[in-house]
């Protein structure tokens, strides 16, 4: 790997810890006040669970976009991926805004359906760049079926 892959990969993990890093300003502060007094259905993670995979998916979600800047915003269908994908990372960050920061299940609903739909158009173009980057996408996507799955369940007992 050259020394500008070094550096395109330590800048895409960065930027999407980051991500994460700003989705926890909203989320962390609700969690024990707000969070914990709504009604949640019985297959809601405990509260420690969600840290390590979040932070385990933007490293996936990092070396994925890295993967596919590599091959250079030149090549055809690269710049597309490559706008895709911050696109959904913006999502993702909206997201915990509305829900968490605006205290909002509805808005948060159709923010994360939103976010899947970007995520799977961002997993259909990251595989026909690197299917390695593709498929570096699919715990992402299964984790957000489950937290979009929570989220309309948790706006259901709380309406």
């Amino acid at each position: 790997m050259s020394g500008i892959d070094i550096i395109k990969l330590i800048v895409s993990i960065v930027a999407c810890e980051g991500a994460g890093g700003i989705g926890a300003i909203f989320t962390t502060p609700a969690i024990p006040t707000w969070y914990a007094g709504l009604k949640k259905p019985a297959f809601t993670p405990p509260n420690s669970v969600f840290g390590p995979v979040w932070i385990t998916l933007y490293l996936l979600m990092g070396i994925a976009v890295f993967l596919v800047w590599r091959e250079g915003l030149s090549q055809e269908g690269v710049t597309t991926a490559f706008i895709l994908f911050w696109v959904q990372l913006v999502l993702n960050i909206l997201w915990s805004v509305i829900f968490f920061g605006f205290k909002s299940l509805l808005g948060g609903m159709v923010v994360i359906l939103l976010l899947w739909v970007a995520i799977l158009a961002n997993i259909i173009v990251f595989f026909g760049v690197s299917p390695i980057a593709g498929g570096l996408l699919i715990p992402y996507i299964i984790w957000v079926s489950i937290a979009a799955n929570l989220n309309a369940q948790v706006w259901i007992l709380n309406r």
